[in-house]
């Protein structure tokens, strides 16, 4: 493609001649496969990154894989319930102390869980500065991980995935995969808890 006196155009969206009413990236040599509507040219913005540019990290994962690291611990802790006799009503009646569930190992599953919080807001900025260094225009926010860890995963990945085509997508894969996994192995918890807590009710 060529601009005014002959000379061939830079790097830039340009109007697709093969798709009217789309925009096309041009790296100033050829047209490449990145398509997006006309409207958004202006918004995004968002040149598509060079051929096999790393677009993964140490950061990312371990912004997707942190949250699970407290319900790891949440699934090695198996509370002790204890019961205590009150007298109510000129009965005696046994209820449940609820201080017997606060475990040494409760506590350090609390902790685990603020530090990952934070840590992966870290870890998310850390990442987001990397696509940057990479050629990312714009990159999801760091501080949405404020909110959710998962939030990030998602922006992020949709983001990456526009100017990396077919890459990008995989963290948000890996989360589903351990929000699936973890889940299922809460249910096998609880179903083994059944059988300890049914003896220790009080009839």
């Amino acid at each position: 493609m060529t601009g005014s006196g002959g000379v061939a155009a830079g790097p830039g969206w340009y109007p697709a001649p093969d798709r009217p009413g789309q925009v096309r990236w041009w790296d100033g040599r050829m047209w490449s496969a990145y398509y997006q509507p006309m409207y958004m040219r202006g918004a995004v913005g968002r040149s598509p990154l060079r051929q096999g540019a790393p677009i993964y990290g140490w950061a990312i994962w371990l912004v997707t894989l942190l949250p699970y690291v407290a319900f790891a611990l949440e699934l090695a802790w198996y509370p002790t319930f204890q019961y205590r006799t009150v007298v109510s009503g000129g009965r005696q009646v046994q209820m449940l102390d609820p201080g017997s569930v606060f475990t040494p190992l409760y506590f350090v599953t609390m902790v685990s869980g603020i530090l990952a919080y934070g840590l992966a807001v870290w870890f998310a900025y850390l990442d987001s500065r990397r696509l940057e260094a990479e050629g990312v225009v714009r990159p999801f926010h760091w501080a949405w991980t404020f909110l959710s860890s998962i939030v990030y995963v998602i922006g992020r990945s949709v983001i990456v995935h526009q100017v990396a085509r077919p890459r990008g997508l995989a963290p948000v894969w890996v989360f589903a995969a351990a929000f699936v996994l973890t889940n299922i192995l809460m249910i096998f918890k609880m179903m083994s808890l059944i059988p300890m807590l049914t003896p220790s009710i009080p009839a």
